[in-house]
């Protein structure tokens, strides 16, 4: 089969374009855990600070941070999570999970998040309407983009 000039219509693919950009996920983790002035953010992140600024304003741009005058001389900002950012934080915390799990023996995790409970925070997908952990198993795909199916495009 002949591959097709578009991909496939995809809301990862999309999310991927905007929070994908190498740093732009640390920018989010570092704004979550309070960290949102730009010296923090260069010291925390170790990115440049011509790359950083741009990420920045991407991600002001497109509704996941704002950002917040917090000195008129020199003129500077704090950044804070919306409810888009934050929203996004439980994939922070997944990817988090994941790492400590397959990139890390127990001993060596940089960092344990506490859940308001007390416990530490061991991230878990879930069906929000039987309250069952998903598995790869139990999904099945249906794709909504007209000319797809799960194996790709269909005949015109």
């Amino acid at each position: 089969m002949a591959a097709t000039k578009d991909p496939r219509p995809c809301s990862i693919a999309d999310t991927l374009a905007l929070v994908g950009e190498k740093y732009s996920l640390l920018v989010l983790r570092e704004v979550c855990l309070g960290n949102g002035r730009f010296d923090q953010l260069v010291r925390n992140i170790g990115a440049p600070r011509d790359v950083l600024s741009t990420r920045l304003r991407r991600l002001v741009d497109a509704g996941i941070l704002t950002k917040r005058l917090y000195s008129e001389r020199p003129q500077r900002f704090q950044y804070r999570p919306t409810q888009a950012g934050l929203e996004l934080e439980p994939v922070l915390m997944t990817l988090m999970a994941w790492g400590d799990r397959h990139l890390r023996q127990d001993d060596d995790r940089p960092m344990v998040i506490e859940h308001s409970c007390g416990n530490e925070l061991l991230p878990e997908v879930t069906c929000r309407a039987c309250g069952e952990t998903v598995r790869h198993e139990d999904l099945t795909a249906h794709p909504q983009a007209p000319g797809w199916s799960v194996s790709g495009p269909t005949a015109a």
